[in-house]
């Protein structure tokens, strides 16, 4: 199954490829494939702590509140640095290692940028 990009004028996900143009059936629609890439490529992700800095693998950050772990009686407390964290993608955008808990996956939104 291929994963061409929807319709930009009618949102069809009936497209096709024709040369090095994208087509749709439906609306009769012509766009270039290099521009729907680019299009791509320009939607990334912008990830932010609390206070709206921007995140990027491996930066260090603190926990700002309290976080229960569930399933376990463990609680990761404020101030608790984190480092080397990875961006995912998800509920929970931050994969990371936490000494004496081990490997999970936080917010954003309870994290500060170090």
């Amino acid at each position: 199954m291929s994963t061409l990009p929807p319709c930009p004028q009618c949102a069809s996900t009936y497209t096709y490829e024709d040369g090095a143009n994208l087509v749709c059936p439906e609306c009769g629609h012509e766009w270039s494939a290099q521009a729907a890439a680019a299009e791509g490529a320009e939607e990334a992700r912008v990830i932010k702590d609390a206070v709206g800095n921007v995140l990027q693998d491996g930066d260090t950050v603190t926990v700002i509140k309290d976080l229960k772990i569930k399933g376990s009686s463990l609680v990761v407390k404020v101030g608790t640095k984190v480092k080397n964290i990875r961006l995912t993608e998800g509920d929970h955008d931050i994969d990371c290692k936490i000494d004496g808990i081990g490997a999970m996956g936080l917010k954003s939104e309870f994290v500060k940028k170090v």
